[in-house]
Order: C-alpha cells, then structure tokens, then sequence
C-alpha cells in the first residue's frame, strides 16, 4: 500500500515526527506558505492563531501530490488554536478529489491544547468517516525519547499492518 504523508512544521516537531513515519516506508510531501507566518514572539500567536481559527487557507509554495499514487494519505499537522495549521486547510482544499477513497490517518503535534478540536476539523475537512490511525504528541522534539518513539512505533504498526 503507498503512502504519502503530507506535512506542514513551523518549529520543527511535526517534521521531526513525519520524518520518523516516512522511514517506514512512505513518500514525504512538504508544504509551506508563500508567505511565512510570523515564527516568534506576540505576532506569532496573533497571526498564526488568527489564520487557524478563521480556517486561512494562505497559497503554498509549489509541491508534488498526485492522489491517484496512493492508497493512504497522512497528513501531519501542528496544532494552532485548536485548530490545522492553515497550509494543511490550503492542501486538503486543494486536493479533496484526490483524497476520496483514501486511508486517511492524522499526526498532531501541539505544546498546549486543542488536538481533539483540530482532528474533528481534519475529519470535515477531508470528509473521511474515520482516521486509519491517530498520532497526538505533546512537543516531541523536546520529549523525544523512548515514550515518544513508542507511540511512533505504535502508530506505524497501525498503518503497516
């Protein structure tokens, strides 16, 4: 079965996290704005958090996607307000044709709250009933380590099998 797993990362943990699935076998699509968001202080979380509760859909910068290659499509994702961080709403937007009949499994990444709010926005977004897998880590980059790469493991195993 092919998989794709798209991604967006600000900070580096979802791109970290992403990476860690791909090397079980999986292409790995990035996606960025052709805009930056703002990466720090008061403006970041003013603007970042704006996009994500309105559901911003920012241009991005070329990519490679063609639906009709893979079976399964994760898709990897920081949490913003409780929300997808707006290039994911710009992909899944761009691309629902080709992510109907798709095994769809989700990967968030957030340091404060709102994974349940975002996943339940990813759902509608994309139309899928449910997610293959599920993955929510709490800033693994800075917790890296055996508990992290166990629920990695656990959510590869899932979509593998």
């Amino acid at each position: 079965m092919k998989t794709a797993i798209v991604y967006y990362s600000m900070s580096g943990n979802t791109k970290y996290v992403a990476g860690k699935v791909a090397a079980a076998g999986a292409d790995l699509i990035e996606i960025a704005p052709e805009k930056k968001f703002p990466a720090k202080g008061l403006r970041k979380f003013l603007v970042g958090g704006r996009s994500a509760v309105t559901g911003a859909t920012p241009a991005l910068l070329p990519y490679e996607f063609k639906g009709s290659e893979y079976d399964r499509v994760v898709i990897a994702t920081p949490v913003w307000a409780s929300s997808p961080a707006p290039p994911l709403n710009t992909f899944i937007r761009d691309n629902r044709e080709g992510l109907k009949d798709k095994k769809i499994a989700l990967i968030l990444c957030f340091r404060g709250g709102g994974a349940d709010k975002a996943a339940a926005k990813v759902k509608e977004l994309t139309g899928c009933g449910e997610f293959e897998a599920e993955l929510v880590l709490v800033d693994p980059k800075k917790n890296a380590g055996y508990d992290v790469d166990k629920k990695i493991a656990g959510f590869v195993k899932k979509i593998t099998e």
